[in-house]
This record gives structure tokens, C-alpha cells and sequence, in this order.
């Protein structure tokens, strides 16, 4: 092949690529800004004393695959008698020592985690408001069949909807009892 036609080969398949953005530099590898951005925040949201063992691993398993920090969210009703900022003491003396139990069972799996309390007058509107506050990439939720156990199936629509963001919904099995709760947690809140 003459040096002519191999600079006319390829500068047609360079129009080509570009025309339809398969290009890749001469390294193999695309752009940054073309580039997947990595998931980095996952959101565990949780109403009770307990969220669903599966759930956990779950968020376990894609933080260590993708280099991610779970952020465990205790979602605490304000009562509409209440400031939004009022303290809550009985609701974090439920939520606080799962939030402590969540780290520690992460932490112990070389997971980073980062806890909040998402504050708001009904559940759905304590996710909104964190929601509203930060950017997550994924969110893992522990669905369940047991009333005021957790996000109602109106909750979950409504995440689905209206939140831009990847979300995964687990709900295990009848028989599968497994639980991540604040039993024997170590540690003062």
C-alpha cells in the first residue's frame, strides 16, 4: 500500500469514527468528560430500628466494586407541631444506634460510609429534603411489606418518579428474617 493511500485510509476512518463517535485517542481511552462518571454516593435510607440484611450487602457489595461511600440515612418525622429543626430525642434514640451499626458493620468490611438524618414531617418528605440537600448516584432502598415498617409503596412511586438518580429497590423473601439492627452495637451516641 503507498504512503498516499494509508493517509487517505485513514483519515477515512477518522471522519468516519468521528461522524459517529466511536473516535478513541491513539492511548485506547476516551476523554474524561466522555467518560462514565463513577458512582461515588450511595444513599441507604431507613425509617425503623432494622433495615433488611440484603439491602446492606447490597450497598456493600457495589460500594467496595465501585470505590463508593454508603451514606445510611435516618429519615425522622417531625411532628407538625414542631419547628423543622426541633430536637427529636426519641426518634434518634431509635434511629442513631442503627445508623452506629451500619457503620460499624461496613467499616468492618473496608467500606467508607458518611451517615445522615434526613429531617421532614412525613418520611417521603425527609428523603425529599435530603434529597434536595445532596447529590447521590444510586439509591438503595429496604422495601417491605409491613405497614410503617419502613417507605410505603406510595414512597417508593414517588421516588421512582421524581428522582434522577440510579435506584434499587430490595424487598427479600417472607421467609428471609435477616436484619441489620442496633443490637450489641458498641460505641455512644
Amino acid at each position: 500500500m503507498s504512503t498516499a493511500s494509508a493517509i487517505a485510509l485513514g483519515v477515512a476512518c477518522f471522519a468516519i469514527g468521528a461522524l459517529v463517535g466511536f473516535w478513541l485517542p491513539p492511548h485506547g481511552r476516551r476523554p474524561a468528560r466522555d467518560r462514565p462518571r463513577p458512582v461515588r454516593r450511595i444513599l441507604l435510607p431507613f425509617t425503623g430500628v432494622a433495615i433488611s440484611r440484603r439491602a446492606f450487602d447490597a450497598a456493600v457489595r457495589l460500594a467496595k466494586a465501585e470505590n463508593a461511600t454508603i451514606m445510611p440515612a435516618f429519615l425522622a418525622r417531625v411532628p407538625r407541631n414542631l419547628p423543622i429543626d426541633s430536637p427529636l430525642p426519641s426518634a434518634c434514640a431509635q434511629g442513631m444506634p442503627l445508623l452506629e451499626a451500619i457503620e460499624q458493620h461496613a467499616s468492618a468490611q473496608g467500606v467508607a460510609v458518611d451517615a445522615r438524618v434526613g429531617r421532614g414531617r412525613t418520611s417521603r418528605d425527609a428523603l425529599k429534603r435530603l434529597l434536595d440537600e445532596e447529590q447521590f448516584d444510586r439509591i438503595i432502598i429496604s422495601a417491605t411489606d409491613r405497614p410503617r415498617a419502613g417507605l410505603d409503596g406510595d414512597d417508593i412511586d414517588w421516588v421512582l418518579h421524581r428522582v434522577a438518580a440510579e435506584i434499587m429497590i430490595l424487598r427479600p423473601a417472607a421467609d428471609d428474617t435477616r436484619r441489620i439492627s442496633a443490637t450489641g452495637v458498641a460505641g455512644h451516641f
